[in-house]
């Protein structure tokens, strides 16, 4: 097997051989067959699937290393190719193996597998990234070999990593619309009442297999008809390009406001550093879009190269907002998975923020230091993900210890520290962390970390949040509840009550149920039969109040809910907490309808709103 690529990477039909044709449908069949048969073993919770050390990676290699081996079969020389498949095997063995060790102690059901049985797939973060990284790693062999350099030259990366995203997009387009004819051809014989083709396209036998054999038929065309590719590419990049002088005047007028909106409005949105992120990658994009290969210099419209000049400068103060509000949450409330995911980006985007500034500073030529800045960056970018996904750089592992950090320095009160992070978020290391809280036995809240660590490692889900032991007792809900008048006390009764015990309990306030939940409690003869109701309302919560009467058996219980009590209106809550209302007759009577009792509300345009102060 030896190369057959012309000089941009791009294997001519003419010169295709039959081995390179045949090479490529066998491996997109045997890689729909292998996958196949992994949906069975975890579907059934057999073979491999019973060891998730060794179904993850297989898994992973499964829909990774046979796409690699398809784009690489034709261009790469037999000794190289091999050299590369089993490199790219062994990564992907060890992306899986660590993810499933970093997360496997989670019993929960993963895509079909068997009740009881640990997670054996790997992450959706490993599964993206994986793919990404690939992505780069392939594109960066293809073209050392073409050019026979371990740094080619820059036009080559451009050539071969525009085409292999293009391919990639196709492909999947591809796949897409034979699954729409499919089924189109299924619809058709149902209407004569053959339903043939219909079960068959449920089979996942026959499903899984097809996907990965279209997958792998399109990118041999793709492939082979390079002149269509390079057509699509050009076309492309052609109108991006022109998206860039737009992008540009907007991202300045962003720039430009600052000094007069100031940074507040942005800290306060709580997503700042994405947004921004999101920015300075569309600005990378458009500029290489219209840089291409760096050849293209003096044919470029001078409209579009002094865009891409000035972007190439407005990048570096986005990133550079992007880290002081990044910097600013983690001194606020200490490092996550999502903040460390975040820092990694940013290490890449001042990668090229700076780099992309010392472009725009050179005179002589048009931006033609952005080459070996992108080459530079792809790099970075594989170290990066490299870092992330193993013991290196863990997210998880780094997260949990500085939490930790932060709790045992005082930073944060063991009353407000977050176990549900270190049960979900942590990982591996979180769990760990949370078992040597459960019997810590130093320092004076040494009880009540015990108890919340408890509590944690209980909970089967990231969404059981309500779920613990931490139920409110009679002197929680005490505590909770703050009484208006400020003159008048709950009833013992009320107070002791067990909550919990009522079918739709769901319904109540927190406060009622759980600690750590505030709510106001409203004193108030709501029909006007000389008994008093108490209407429970949380604070700073959105949602209807509950009212509480007492039964002829002298317990509590839920008699009705009111809506309206907005916990912004201070004018409202204000007239509540001062015996202030009056009771009037409703505009509406009630219909009652198979035994069903309605209530007509009346008419408004926002129930939230204050009506008289407009707050």
């Amino acid at each position: 097997m030896h190369a057959l690529a012309d000089e941009d990477g791009a294997i001519p039909a003419s010169s295709v051989s039959k081995d390179v044709a045949q090479g490529r449908m066998l491996a997109g069949l045997l890689q729909g067959l292998a996958l196949y048969f992994l949906y069975l073993s975890l579907k059934n919770g057999t073979g491999p699937a019973t060891n998730a050390y060794f179904f993850a990676p297989l898994l992973l290699i499964s829909l990774l290393v046979p796409v690699l081996f398809v784009s690489g079969l034709g261009h790469l020389e037999t000794r190289r190719m091999w050299i590369w498949m089993f490199a790219a095997t062994g990564i992907a063995a060890v992306l899986g193996v660590y993810d499933i060790w970093r997360q496997g102690y989670l019993e929960q059901n993963w895509f079909g597998v068997a009740a009881g049985m640990s997670r054996a797939t790997p992450s959706a973060l490993v599964l993206c990234f994986s793919a990404i990284g690939f992505y780069i790693a392939h594109a960066l062999v293809l073209v050392a070999a073409a050019d026979q350099r371990r740094i080619a030259r820059y036009p080559s990366y451009f050539e071969r990593a525009w085409k292999l995203i293009i391919q990639i997009i196709f492909s999947m387009l591809f796949v897409g619309i034979l699954w729409l004819i499919l089924w189109l051809g299924a619809a058709l014989f149902m209407l004569v009442k053959l339903n043939f083709l219909y079960e068959l396209l449920l089979k996942t036998w026959f499903s899984i297999p097809v996907t990965a054999f279209a997958f792998s038929t399109a990118l041999h065309i793709t492939d082979v008809r390079p002149g269509i590719v390079r057509g699509i590419r050009s076309l492309l990049l052609v109108l991006m390009s022109w998206l860039l002088p737009v992008t540009t005047l907007i991202v300045c007028g962003f720039l430009l406001s600052l000094p007069f909106a100031g940074l507040e409005p942005l800290w306060a949105t709580r997503h700042a550093t994405s947004v921004l992120l999101g920015t300075a990658a569309v600005l990378v994009l458009l500029i290489n879009a219209t840089f291409q290969g760096g050849e293209v210099g003096e044919e470029v419209a001078r409209v579009l190269r002094g865009s891409a000049r000035l972007a190439c400068v407005l990048l570096l103060p986005i990133v550079a907002i992007a880290i002081y509000s990044l910097t600013l949450r983690v001194a606020q409330y200490g490092w996550t998975t999502d903040r460390i995911i975040a820092a990694a980006c940013l290490l890449i985007a001042a990668c090229y923020a700076s780099g992309y500034l010392w472009a725009a500073l050179e005179r002589k030529g048009w931006l033609e230091r952005i080459a070996p800045i992108n080459v530079l960056t792809a790099f970075v970018i594989l170290a990066v993900l490299l870092a992330l996904f193993t013991p290196i750089a863990d997210p998880a592992r780094l997260s949990v210890a500085d939490q930790l950090a932060r709790l045992e320095s005082g930073k944060v009160d063991a009353e407000k520290f977050d176990f549900h992070y270190l049960r979900f978020e942590g990982a591996r290391y979180g769990n760990d962390a949370l078992q040597k809280l459960k019997t810590t036995t130093t320092g004076v809240d040494a009880a009540l970390l015990n108890k919340r660590a408890e509590a944690a490692l209980q909970k089967k889900n990231k969404w059981d949040r309500g779920s613990t032991p931490l139920v409110a007792d009679a002197r929680a809900r005490a505590a909770n509840i703050t009484v208006w008048p400020n003159s008048k006390v709950l009833p013992p009764a009320f107070i002791e009550h067990n909550w919990t015990e009522f079918e739709k309990n769901y319904q109540f306030p927190p406060c009622l149920k759980q600690q750590d939940s505030k709510c106001n409690a409203y004193l108030i003869d709501l029909n006007g039969d000389g008994k008093t109701e108490i209407l429970i309302k949380n604070v700073e919560i959105y949602g209807p109040a509950v009212a509480f009467s007492l039964a002829t058996d002298g317990k509590w219980q839920p008699s009705g809910t009111v809506n309206g009590i907005n916990p912004n209106c201070k004018e409202l809550l204000q007239a509540l907490a001062e015996d202030s209302y009056q009771l009037v007759v409703p505009l509406f009577k009630d219909l009652q309808v198979a035994g069903r009792r309605m209530r007509v509300d009346p008419w408004s345009s926002d129930p939230n709103k204050c009506a008289s102060t407009g707050k």
